[in-house]
Formats: C-alpha cells, sequence, structure tokens
C-alpha cells in the first residue's frame, strides 16, 4: 500500500494561481463574517435554498433524480420516499442535516465516516451501508458504443480501512500541528478519499459531504447558504478532468494533486462570490419589483423563478411571482413556455 505523509506537503512550492485563490478565499471569509453578525435572519432563507439545491445536485451527478416539488419536499421532510431514488435523496438530507448542525462535534475519523455512510442509506435496505467494500471497485467511463474503459483502478478492499485510518491520522496531525494550510489540507484529504474509494456505492456523495463538513471545521462555511454540490454539478466535466488529472502516478505516490486542489478552490471562492452578490441585493432592501429587475441583470439568457429566488432569498414567492409578471407587461421581460419550463429573458 502507498504510503500518506501530509507532513512533506508542506515543503511543496505553490504557484501564485494557488496562493491567490486561497487568498482570495480568506477575503471572501471575512466579507461573510460581517454579514453573519449584521444579518443573521436574512440569511436562513439562503441556507433552505442551499440544502435543497445540495442535496438534489449531489445526488443527480449520480443519476440519482426525482423533480423539484419532491425534492423540496423531501428536504423539508413534508413527504416520505416512493422509490429508491428518493430513498437516497432522503439519506443524503439527513447527513447534510447532521453536518449543519453538528459539525463541530463529528470528529474526521474512520469510524464516523463509517457512521455517516450508513445513515446516507438509512431509508432502503443496504447491508453494505457503513462498512468498507468487499470487492474491487474501478473508475470506469461507457462510450456510446458500449465501450467501457477503466480510468483508476482505487486501492484493493483488503488495504482501505488501514488506509481510511491512515488518511484521517495524517489530516487530523497536520491541521492539530498547524502543519498545513486547511485549504491545502482538504482537497487533499478528499482526492485520497476518491483515490481509495474506500465504499462499494457512495463514494462521491461521500466525498462532497466530506468536503462540506472539513470546511466546516475549519472556519469556511460558505457551503451552508451556497450550494458547493450545484457549482460542482454545473461543471462537472471540469470535476472529472481535475480529477483523472490528478490521479495518475497516485498509487506509488508520485501524483500532482494541484488541478484537483485548484478546481477545489475555484468552486469555493465562486460560491463566496455568489454569496456576496446575493447579499448586495438583501442589503438594499429594494421593492420586489426593482430586486428581481436587479436580480435579473446577473442572468445572461434565459433563467426561471428559482433563479431569481436563488438571488432574492427574502422575498417570497407571491411577491416574486408578482414581480414577474409586472416586468413581462412593463415590456422588461419576455416569457416563454408553459407550468413548470416557464421561463424568462430580458429585453432590455
Amino acid at each position: 500500500m502507498r504510503n500518506f505523509n501530509y507532513s512533506a506537503i508542506k515543503d511543496q512550492k505553490w504557484d501564485s494561481e494557488t496562493l491567490g485563490l486561497i487568498a482570495a478565499i480568506y477575503k471572501e471569509a471575512g466579507k461573510q463574517e460581517l454579514f453573519l453578525k449584521q444579518r443573521p435572519e436574512e440569511l436562513e432563507k439562503l441556507v433552505e435554498i442551499a440544502k435543497v439545491q445540495s442535496t438534489e445536485a449531489s445526488n443527480a451527478i449520480e443519476g440519482i433524480v426525482t423533480t423539484n416539488t419532491r425534492i423540496r419536499q423531501l428536504v423539508e421532510e413534508k413527504t416520505t420516499p416512493r422509490n429508491r431514488d428518493e430513498q437516497e435523496i432522503a439519506g443524503y438530507r439527513d447527513v447534510l442535516s447532521v453536518i449543519h448542525d453538528n459539525f463541530d462535534t463529528i470528529p474526521i475519523t474512520q469510524n464516523y465516516i463509517l457512521q455517516l455512510h450508513k445513515m446516507l442509506y438509512s431509508h432502503m435496505n443496504n447491508p453494505l451501508a457503513g462498512r468498507t467494500k468487499t470487492v474491487q471497485n474501478y473508475i470506469s467511463a461507457t462510450y456510446p458504443n458500449g465501450h467501457v474503459e477503466t480510468l483508476f483502478t482505487p486501492l484493493a478492499p483488503y488495504e482501505t480501512p488501514e488506509a481510511m485510518d491512515k488518511i484521517c491520522e495524517e489530516y487530523n496531525r497536520v491541521i492539530g500541528n498547524m502543519e498545513l494550510e486547511p485549504l491545502i489540507a482538504i482537497p487533499i484529504f478528499i482526492h485520497d478519499f476518491l483515490c481509495i474509494h474506500p465504499f462499494n456505492d457512495g463514494n462521491g456523495r461521500m466525498s462532497r459531504l466530506l468536503t462540506t463538513l472539513l470546511l466546516y471545521r475549519s472556519g469556511f462555511y460558505v457551503g451552508k447558504y451556497i450550494s458547493l454540490e450545484a457549482k460542482i454539478a454545473k461543471n462537472k466535466d471540469l470535476y472529472y478532468n481535475a480529477l483523472a488529472e490528478s490521479q495518475t502516478g497516485w498509487h506509488e505516490g508520485t501524483e500532482d494533486v494541484v488541478p484537483f486542489i485548484k478546481y477545489i478552490l475555484g468552486t469555493i471562492l465562486a460560491a463566496y462570490k455568489d454569496f456576496e452578490d446575493r447579499m448586495a441585493l438583501v442589503e438594499t432592501k429594494l421593492p420586489a419589483f426593482e430586486m428581481v429587475k436587479r436580480a435579473s441583470e446577473n442572468k445572461i439568457g434565459r433563467f426561471n423563478k428559482q433563479d431569481i429566488r436563488e438571488l432574492c432569498p427574502t422575498l417570497s414567492d407571491s411577491s416574486i411571482e408578482g414581480a414577474l409578471r409586472k416586468l413581462v407587461a412593463s415590456g422588461e421581460f419576455q416569457r416563454e413556455g408553459k407550468g413548470k419550463n416557464t421561463c424568462y429573458f430580458r429585453l432590455k
């Protein structure tokens, strides 16, 4: 089995792009802290929106889907799962809620990671929930002609428990001793987790939940208000490309993890920028008509009511709908489609 030594990473020279991303994230985190102190009541709606988006996006990346209405009802616990996909969605909701509410009391150990994995499958009968893999798994690509190509072979099942203990131990040591910048240590831990691929199923979702947990524990709370999972889902090809690029040579300990680090840091920074944009709209205390109009200026091309809801978290659905009707009537917006397929675009 390969060696894990996170202390050696601190001697690596980082390029200006990586250092710039880290500095920008700290700057944005400081701004967010001020918002949290000044306007806590207006942030609660952002929390609810982010929970729905995170649950929907992280499952959609794995091909687990249901309707927007059902997603919202499941996240708000106003309904029970009807099928396997919804059972998996409900499990993700439960783990995300536990992390939101208890991140400071969840240690980074194999035992706790196994417990979170078991919770992920708590709405269905999965005998492998909360257990490391029992058979070799592979990261592969299936092409349109049916050809399947193995892109990466993770650790063997018999090596997995020891490797999980080791990466948890290494992460806790360098963070506890302040040996390594958390924004470097977190992507490295997640990258190792994905290369180990410790479970028969649920590795991708667990990696995204652990990213949120590790960020919270290091004082980066943006994922509570802006969905990191939705950011990843929007550009999942970039995610998979960065992961594949960084996996080469992993078994030998010669991998270049920098592409994956940069991808994760870029995603975190983009989420902080989104947070700042939304708070700028909230701060102005504009009437609903003006707030929706200004929010639309952040959109190029078509957008829907959900897009506006995310940008204007303090407005009720009825206020958003009323503002959209007025903007269509005044010739500012064009409306297309009907029902859930309704969308808008700016004419001016």
